[in-house]
């Protein structure tokens, strides 16, 4: 069973019936047209030249147009090129009635914005056939036009959400600068500088350095992996760790068999790190360290370095040397024993 008009119209997302222009400058042929067009449930409008079609469009925004190729004054061929121009938010399908069939002349009409031609005298059959086709297409542009609305619309709220989101990173880097709060400290017996420059809103690395007693000093270079909130979360939860200035919190210090605060060795550090990461925050994050205890009065130093990027020493003749042997970074696996070099 064929497919009725007003089925093809609820399919493709029209509403009431669709608006015809018929343009012919024969009376009899164009009521032939316009008679048979209605009753197969198209509302039709009727225009006896392209220039009165013209002033048609002014007042209908016409979707589907059927248009004689010759006539007097505006030809059909200008009139289709006139309608295509016109603004409008949806297609406009144009069918132009010919008794022209050399290719030329049909390349001319596909040229100005055609969509499709039919041969005079018209088959009823055939036209009916054409109009279904081209209701389909017009369905599936207003389909496109819709999903590109609600895509629109859809980016208008992204774009919200990551401005939102962008101005929380803002602050966010302002509360990751407070991390480090002194680029230079002077220890009495050395001085300590330091430059952190993250490549993001929001870094994963952290530097810094804090007193274990009047002769030693803990300096620390931390990297954490991934980027964004998390490992940005995960950094201020290690700068806490490593916090001078809340030596009970912080997990390199210890009290000394005398009462006076001391320090774990660096490998042990690690080690108590692991612990942490692995059996009480049970995160995804792993993190890589170098962390170094500095006697300032001897010039000595205990490091461990685990998975992060060798330190480097710049000795008093100006040499560069490297230092460490690499390492598991922390919080990959259980159970990871950590060396440290002393020098």
């Amino acid at each position: 069973m064929g497919l009725s008009i007003g089925a093809v119209q609820v399919a493709a997302g029209f509403t009431g019936p669709l608006p015809v222009l018929v343009v012919d400058d024969s009376t009899a042929q164009r009521r032939v047209l316009a008679l048979q067009l209605q009753r197969w449930g198209y509302r039709v409008v009727e225009a006896a030249s392209g220039e009165e079609a013209l002033r048609a469009c002014q007042t209908t925004d016409f979707e589907m147009v059927v248009s004689d190729w010759m006539m007097p004054g505006m030809t059909g061929l200008e009139f289709c090129q006139s309608f295509k121009s016109l603004p409008r938010d949806g297609y406009g399908y144009f069918i132009l009635l010919t008794s022209k069939s050399e290719k030329a002349e049909v390349a001319d009409g596909l040229e100005v914005g055609a969509d499709d031609f039919l041969s005079k005298p018209v088959s009823l059959t055939e036209l009916r056939a054409r109009l279904r086709a081209g209701e389909r297409i017009l369905g599936m542009q207003r389909e496109l036009v819709q999903k590109n609305r609600l895509i629109g619309a859809t980016l208008d709220e992204l774009q919200k959400l990551y401005d939102s989101l962008d101005r929380d990173l803002v602050e966010a880097r302002k509360l990751q600068d407070g991390l480090v709060r002194d680029r230079f400290r002077d220890y009495g017996a050395g001085t300590f500088s330091l430059l952190l420059k993250p490549s993001g809103q929001v870094g994963d690395d952290l530097v810094g350095s804090f007193a274990i007693d009047d002769n030693r000093l803990g300096l620390f270079a931390v990297d954490v992996s991934g980027h964004g909130v998390a490992s940005a979360m995960m950094t201020a939860r290690l700068a806490g760790l490593f916090s001078g200035g809340s030596p009970d919190q912080n997990i390199a210090l210890k009290q000394g068999a005398d009462g006076q605060r001391d320090a774990y060795p660096p490998f042990q550090v690690a080690e108590r790190l692991s612990r942490l990461i692995i059996e009480d925050l049970q995160v995804d994050q792993y993190f890589t360290l170098a962390y170094a205890e500095v006697d300032m009065a001897s010039g000595g130093f205990t490091l461990t370095q685990v998975g992060h990027p060798h330190p480097m020493v710049l000795r008093r003749d100006g040499a560069v040397e490297m230092l460490g042997h690499g390492g598991m970074p922390i919080g990959l696996f259980d159970g990871v024993e950590y060396g440290q070099i002393s020098e």
